[in-house]
C-alpha cells in the first residue's frame, strides 16, 4: 500500500507541471502544445517497446489495444487539449482547482463496497473546504475578460469529466488485468496517445517550418519533452502502479497532490507567495489526503 501511495503522489507532482506549461510556451497554440506533448510521449513509449524487443516483449491483443486507444483519448489527448484551452482563458489557478475536485468525484463513484461513507466523510469535507477557500473569480477586466474567464471554466469542467471517467475506467481495467505490468500499460497508452497527438497536429496544428521560425521555439520543444516524458510517460507508469495497488477511491484522493503541486509551481512561476487563505487551503488539502489514507487502511 505504501508503494502505491508514494507512486500516486509522485505522479501528482509530475502532473502538476502541465499547469505551468502553457505559460512557459507562450506564443504557441494550445493544439501545438498538446500535440507536441503527446507525440513526445508516444515516441518515448515506442522507444521503450522497441527496447523490449531485445527481451520478451508483451504485445497487446486487439481488445487491449482498443482499450488503450479509447482511454488515451479520455485521459490524455482530449483531456489535455481542453485543459490547455482552459488555462489560456482562465489562468492556471482556477482550472487547477476544478481539476482538483476529481478526487471528490472519484471517491464518490469509486468507493469500495466494504468501506463506509462515514469513513470517507472527513477527507471529503476537508478537500471541499480547501477548494472553497481557493475559489476566487476575478473582478477586473470588464465583460470580455469575464466572458473569457467563464469560457475557461466551462472547458475546465469538460476536462474534469474526461479525467474522472479515465481514472475510474483505467483503474477498473488494470485491476481486471493484473497480468499487464504498469510499464507495459503505460507504453501501450503512450503509443495510442502519440498517434492521437500526431493526428491532432496534422488536422489542426501549425506547419513545422512555421513553428520553427517563431521566437521561443527551443523553449517550446523543451516544454513538450518535459511534459511528454515526465508528466506523461513516467507519471503514467507511476499512476498505473498506484492503480494496481490501491482502490479507485484512494487513488482519486491522491490526485489532490496534483492540485497542490500545480499551485506550488504556479506561485513559483508568478514569483509570489500564496495568500493566507491559499496557505490554509493547502493545509486542508493535505489533511484530506491523510484522512483518506487512514480511512482506507
Amino acid at each position: 500500500m505504501l508503494a502505491g501511495i508514494l507512486a500516486g503522489l509522485a505522479a501528482g507532482a509530475l502532473w502538476g507541471l502541465v499547469f505551468v506549461a502553457p505559460h512557459a510556451a507562450q506564443g504557441f497554440a494550445a493544439t501545438d502544445l498538446a500535440a507536441g506533448r503527446f507525440v513526445s510521449y508516444g515516441a518515448m513509449a515506442l522507444g521503450m517497446l522497441l527496447w523490449g524487443l531485445r527481451g520478451q516483449p508483451r504485445r497487446p491483443t486487439l481488445r487491449q489495444a482498443g482499450a488503450a486507444l479509447w482511454l488515451s483519448v479520455l485521459g490524455f489527448t482530449g483531456y489535455y487539449f481542453l485543459l490547455v484551452q482552459a488555462i489560456r482563458h482562465a489562468g492556471a489557478e482556477m482550472p487547477a482547482l476544478i481539476i482538483g475536485t476529481i478526487p471528490v468525484w472519484v471517491m464518490l463513484l469509486g468507493k469500495p463496497q466494504g468501506l463506509r461513507w462515514a469513513a470517507l466523510l472527513p477527507g471529503l469535507l476537508l478537500t471541499v473546504a480547501g477548494l472553497a477557500l481557493m475559489a476566487d473569480v476575478p473582478q477586473a477586466g470588464g465583460a470580455p475578460a469575464a466572458a473569457a474567464y467563464w469560457q475557461g471554466i466551462g472547458l475546465s469542467l469538460a476536462a474534469l469529466v474526461c479525467w474522472t471517467a479515465f481514472a475510474l475506467l483505467n483503474s477498473a481495467w488494470l485491476q481486471r488485468h493484473p497480468e499487464v505490468s504498469a510499464a507495459d500499460w503505460a507504453n501501450w497508452l503512450g503509443v495510442a496517445t502519440g498517434l492521437g497527438g500526431l493526428l491532432l497536429w496534422l488536422a489542426l496544428g501549425s506547419p513545422l517550418p512555421e513553428l520553427a521560425q517563431r521566437p521561443g521555439f527551443g523553449v517550446f520543444v523543451l516544454v513538450c519533452l518535459v511534459v511528454g516524458i515526465g508528466a506523461s510517460w513516467l507519471a503514467t507508469v507511476l499512476w498505473s502502479i498506484a492503480s494496481q495497488r490501491l482502490s479507485a477511491s484512494l487513488c482519486g484522493q491522491l490526485i489532490v497532490s496534483e492540485t497542490l503541486f500545480a499551485l506550488l509551481y504556479a506561485f513559483a512561476w508568478e514569483g509570489r507567495w500564496p495568500t493566507a487563505a491559499q496557505w490554509a487551503a493547502g493545509v486542508l488539502f493535505t489533511l484530506g489526503i491523510l484522512a483518506s489514507i487512514r480511512a482506507h487502511r
